[in-house]
């Protein structure tokens, strides 16, 4: 795996969890996980490309 990828992976994860949790029980800045979900697709689809070999 590549970091664009595992990084894209983490903070998709982190994203989820945080909006999860922020339904349940609102918290200061909780919208920042849906920022994170964005870059962490982005990163996804950045990583998932053809590397040079």
């Amino acid at each position: 795996m590549n970091a664009e990828r595992v990084a894209g992976v983490v903070l998709t994860v982190l994203g989820v969890v945080g909006y999860v949790v922020g339904v349940a029980a609102p918290y200061p800045g909780r919208a920042f996980s849906l920022t994170g979900v964005m870059v962490g697709l982005t990163l996804l689809a950045i990583g998932s490309g053809e590397e040079d070999q």
